[in-house]
């Protein structure tokens, strides 16, 4: 009982520790070794289950993956569902309380098809007067380490999960280091058509308790090499089946337009979302699609006049309200000195007419274009140089994140800890890749690569 007793209080006193951050992964290492002595595994008694699940939680994924190979009893706690579902929430919130350390994915695209990819896990301590900015690299296995591997898009986090669109689609958990490749989807279009754009949303089905990628393609006549206006094809991949299955084209809200993807995760409701319009009368009016996730249908969302024209100010979908709910930020395309943005939310999700002008920001400096959201209020932007930076609107502050982009080649995401795994049952035939960071980012201040 006494040497169990010590493990977790060396367990404790690692999450506790301020030097965590240099030493925690080593001194966890030790632990776990001295746990898997004998005589260690062959103690009867227990502690309080909560007090070992507390203890635990306050520990790294990649820590806890170790610490699983301990005993039997830590085995079943670590990969219970409601420990892996509890961890998330309690871990992260942790961490951004103790530490006011803030984690980003950084991705930085090809401009050019031939050119890889770079995804860097970005830390830093914003509320210093000067940010202390550190950055690990992601390190692709051989096979995808390659310029003809490369990803245009970075989707999440979605329970810690994430979904990068390109060649391949992947479905990765960084903290646990797992990197899936989706199969190839076989699904062709309408008799006499082709696929030429596509867009992608993700999210989850928390009643199969499934992860989900939807495509929607447009659609080209070969005859004419002409494309089809404001018609689609729509396919859904799902990680339990492993597998791609054409979705009833007659439940697309058609005619609509898709202007892209949102810069910003925007999966709110269990439905992911798309900005578009419609043409009513010759006049071009806003829309939102969204998907949803559960239920596998689409919907039209009519949006308030909230601005005057696409070619004046951009908008950009966001979630608000814990994720109940879906926003606009609007603000304008010119590289003007400054610019101000305004929130546009939806008070009722399920109400169309519930559009309303939350908030404004500004003017500020700096900003050229939104690239992701982190809260209610706080932004991350690229500046005219293509610069990232953090703004939060409460103290008004900027922070430049000394990570340089161009052609319009960055995305941001929030990271987040996970122990969710990708891994399915009767899976042996699905291909999965071990991941890691490696440091120092050599791209960190590096504007040419």
């Amino acid at each position: 009982m006494l040497s169990l007793c010590m493990l977790l209080f060396l367990l404790f006193f690692v999450t506790m520790s301020k030097s965590m951050k240099g030493h925690g992964s080593k001194l966890t290492s030790f632990i776990v070794q001295m746990a898997n002595k004998r005589e260690m595994i062959k103690q009867r008694e227990f502690l309080p289950l909560e007090l070992v699940s507390n203890i635990l939680s306050r520990l790294p994924a990649k820590d806890l993956m170790k610490c699983k190979h301990v005993c039997k009893s830590w085995y079943i706690l670590i990969t219970d569902p409601y420990f892996i579902t509890n961890y998330y929430a309690f871990y992260n919130n942790l961490m951004h309380c103790q530490t006011q350390e803030r984690h980003l994915l950084v991705i930085r695209r090809p401009f050019l098809s031939s050119h890889k990819t770079f995804i860097s896990l970005l830390s830093c301590i914003l509320d210093e007067p000067k940010a202390h900015i550190s950055s690990k690299l992601f390190n692709f296995s051989k096979e995808y380490n390659s310029d003809h591997k490369y990803w245009t898009e970075i989707m999440g986090p979605c329970n810690g999960i994430y979904f990068l669109l390109g060649n391949p689609n992947i479905m990765m958990n960084p903290s646990i280091s797992q990197f899936k490749t989706l199969p190839l989807s076989y699904v062709t279009g309408p008799q006499g058509t082709y696929f030429l754009t596509e867009h992608a949303g993700f999210g989850f089905d928390s009643k199969t308790n499934d992860y989900k990628v939807v495509v929607i393609k447009d659609l080209w006549l070969k005859g004419t090499d002409k494309r089809k206006p404001m018609h689609w094809t729509a396919e859904l991949y799902s990680l339990n089946s492993n597998s791609w299955r054409e979705l009833d084209a007659a439940g697309l809200p058609l005619p609509i337009e898709i202007r892209g993807p949102s810069k910003v995760y925007t999966f709110a409701n269990n439905c992911c979302h798309w900005w578009g319009f419609v043409d009513e009368y010759g006049r071009k009016e806003d829309v939102v699609l969204s998907f949803d996730m559960v239920n596998e249908v689409f919907r039209k969302i009519k949006v308030a006049r909230i601005r005057e024209s696409s070619k004046e100010a951009f908008a950009t979908l966001a979630p608000f309200e814990e994720a109940t709910t879906i926003g606009v930020i609007v603000y304008p395309v010119q590289r003007t000195e400054k610019k101000s943005f305004d929130v546009w939310v939806m008070r009722d999700y399920w109400d169309d007419g519930s559009w309303i002008k939350k908030y404004s920001v500004g003017p500020i400096e700096m900003i050229y274009k939104i690239v992701g959201f982190y809260g209610c209020n706080q932004f991350l932007c690229v500046d005219k140089d293509e610069g990232l930076i953090f703004y939060e609107a409460d103290s008004q502050e900027i922070k430049y994140l000394q990570v340089d982009g161009k052609n319009d080649s960055l995305r941001a995401t929030l990271y987040m800890e996970s122990l969710v795994s990708l891994q399915r049952r009767n899976d042996s035939s699905c291909q999965f890749v071990s991941c890691s960071f490696i440091s120092p980012d050599h791209m960190l201040n590096k504007r040419d690569y």
